[in-house]
């Protein structure tokens, strides 16, 4: 199975040439060029100056213009302990991880904002807040600002032939993560203020995500005691999520290391930021972990457009490849890597190469 490795190699060189970054384009294509070289291709691209004629690029960077557009606007608040919703964390009363959603509050804009804003400057908080629902909340809760921008993106619509499913706006702080995922949505990106730094890593690379089953569990916040709890769903759930953390803590990069060496030892991520002003052409299926930098008040803006893909052979290829059942040529048991890791702490020489996790997609 030597050939999946190669794919890897080979997606790469093909779709993205020996540079290995994300093309960045001057001005936005014609149509028949984004479907061409972009879409039929299920290559990611940067936009520059997409979105630059938008009022809301000016108009949104005050958050007072903001408060008074949505003054009377009830918005959905995503609440955390730690920023990271639709994540693995490990249970509280478990010896396991499980797959965590966010605590979601309706509140009205003014206070979900301040909520946002009160840990924008520390990383001191029992609670992180994140203005988002991914359920096409800027043409129902933010309406009122739909003047602000772009009601679709043109030339994606012409190329791919509708109109978005749904749009979305997205106002967290330097605190809000999103891990490993995929979509089956052609993503159009697009930064108002501050920064979103992505990595992304092509279908093929499907068996590097260690894609297993969790438990689904929820965050419940108590206004009293001001922070959230993780409870189990009731029935019992699981959710197939991937298991990497692309950025583990020095505490636990080595045991990160052995578990997952199919990511860690592989082929890196494509990196890229979007800048405000810019729009991310993120292809369906790709997988993508998202982190922000706050502009001068605090915030990260965005709004992204999400067009149906189509269901077409490329989607019938991927579901084939993850279909296969991969492993690395050395597969130790779950001793071995126990065993590994204590080696690794006590010898900074051992050969990360010899070290394999063992992998199973079916996993609960």
């Amino acid at each position: 199975m030597k050939e999946v490795e190669t794919l890897w190699e080979e997606v790469r060189e093909l779709s993205l040439g020996n540079n290995s970054r994300i093309q960045r384009l001057d001005s936005p294509p014609t149509s028949l060029e984004f479907l061409r070289e972009f879409v039929s291709q299920n290559k990611p691209c940067i936009i520059n100056k997409a979105n630059l004629h938008w009022p809301a690029l000016s108009h949104w960077t005050q958050l007072s213009y903001l408060s008074k557009t949505l003054s009377s606007s009830l918005v959905s608040l995503h609440l955390t302990p730690n920023g990271r919703a639709d994540s693995l964390v490990k249970h509280p009363s478990l010896d396991q991880l499980c797959f965590a959603s966010a605590h979601v509050q309706q509140l009205p804009f003014d206070q979900a904002l301040q909520l946002v804003l009160s840990n924008s400057n520390s990383t001191d908080s029992n609670v992180v807040a994140y203005l988002q629902q991914q359920n096409d909340c800027f043409r129902s809760e933010y309406s009122v600002l739909g003047s602000d921008c772009d009601e679709h993106i043109p030339w994606a619509t012409e190329a791919l032939g509708c109109y978005p499913e749904a749009v979305n706006l997205w106002i967290g702080n330097h605190l809000s993560e999103t891990s490993f995922h995929k979509d089956h949505y052609e993503n159009l990106y697009a930064v108002v203020s501050g920064q979103k730094h992505f990595l992304l890593l092509p279908p093929t690379d499907v068996h590097r995500m260690y894609i297993r089953h969790y438990p689904a569990a929820h965050y419940s916040y108590s206004q009293d005691m001001l922070e959230c709890t993780l409870e189990l769903e009731k029935p019992a759930t699981y959710v197939p999520w991937c298991s990497v953390n692309p950025y583990p803590s020095p505490e636990t990069r080595e045991t990160e290391m052995a578990k997952f060496p199919l990511f860690f030892n592989g082929p890196k991520p494509f990196e890229c930021t979007v800048n405000a002003g810019e729009i991310l052409y993120l292809p369906s299926m790709w997988f993508h972990h998202v982190r922000q930098s706050p502009d001068e008040n605090g915030v990260t803006v965005a709004v992204n457009y999400w067009y149906d893909m189509q269901f077409d052979i490329k989607y019938a290829y991927f579901n084939f490849l993850q279909s296969i059942h991969y492993k690395s040529p050395n597969d130790p048991t779950l001793s071995e890597i126990d065993a590994s890791v204590h080696n690794l702490r006590d010898a900074d020489t051992l050969a990360l190469d010899d070290v394999d996790a063992k992998q199973d997609n079916g996993d609960k």
